[in-house]
């Protein structure tokens, strides 16, 4: 909870010229799309409340940020959470192909050529057959969703709940 509070008033940019919204405020968005669209599941939330904390951990490196922040939380938060976490930037790669009505933010279409740039076939197959697939995309869907300036989410304290539960679950 310290770390994600740390990360108020941080951005996914060192120049903050990338997405609009600090990394705190965009992973309360997140959770609460995740919350809403998946309310049986509280360790996708949480990964979502998670999920972009690479980019407090290591400034400015887009292609690792999600397996930075997924080897923060999994001694915590569990190998679940974990894996969603570092599945957001593939998922993006995988919608880059399977959606063709996919709009991704500005910084977001930037970042996805250093990430790798749309899936092959073979990753496309290999990413489906995952057994968390589903979650993966709905991760990076609310991650596409959760950029709004001003809007008003659950503040931090309230998932301190959720995040126990997850905890004491790994």
């Amino acid at each position: 909870m310290t770390l994600l509070a740390d990360c108020e008033d941080v951005w996914d940019t060192p120049d903050r010229s990338g997405d609009p919204v600090d990394i705190l405020d965009h992973g309360l968005q997140v959770a609460a799309v995740l919350a809403e669209r998946h309310p049986d599941d509280e360790e996708l939330q949480v990964a979502g409340l998670v999920h972009d904390i690479g980019h407090y951990l290591v400034p400015a490196d887009e292609e690792g940020h999600g397996r930075h922040a997924a080897t923060a939380v999994e001694g915590l938060l569990g190998a679940r959470v974990a894996r969603l976490v570092a599945a957001h930037i593939p998922a993006k790669r995988y919608l880059a192909v399977a959606d063709p009505q996919l709009v991704l933010s500005p910084e977001s279409a930037r970042t996805l050529g250093c990430q790798g740039g749309p899936m092959t076939p073979q990753e496309v197959a290999a990413f489906e057959a995952d057994p968390d697939f589903a979650s993966a995309v709905a991760l990076r869907r609310a991650d596409d969703a959760g950029k709004v300036v001003g809007l008003r989410a659950a503040p931090l304290e309230s998932w301190r709940p959720v995040v126990r539960r997850v905890a004491a679950g790994r």
